[in-house]
């Protein structure tokens, strides 16, 4: 039996951005988040996005599984922001995704 190849894990981490990105209020919630220099509260986030509060922290578990995000525990709250870092990796991969004289691994 011929053993499938795996995809590569900058593929896959690529996915995982794409769907994060694939939804308008996550886009939303990143454009607030982006916009500011510290963290914020969920809470403050509830009052800024046209959503329920279990329907924003969904989101923000999608953004944050993507490494869009990062989440910081302050009981009984949650500060969330931008996780830059991971935003710089993300942007080198769009780049390479458009760049034709790339040779991809599948």
């Amino acid at each position: 039996m011929v053993k499938k190849k795996e995809l590569d894990p900058e593929v896959q981490e690529m996915a995982r951005i794409c769907k994060a990105l694939g939804h308008p209020v996550r886009v939303y919630i990143l454009q607030k988040l982006a916009a500011r220099n510290t963290c914020c509260y969920s809470g403050d986030l509830v009052d800024e996005i046209p959503v329920g509060r279990s329907t924003l922290s969904q989101h923000l578990k999608e953004l944050k599984f993507a490494g869009l995000i990062q989440g910081e525990i302050e009981p009984p709250f949650i500060k969330y922001c931008i996780n830059r870092s991971n935003w710089e990796k993300a942007k080198m991969l769009f780049e390479d995704l458009f760049n034709p004289e790339m040779d991809k691994p599948v």
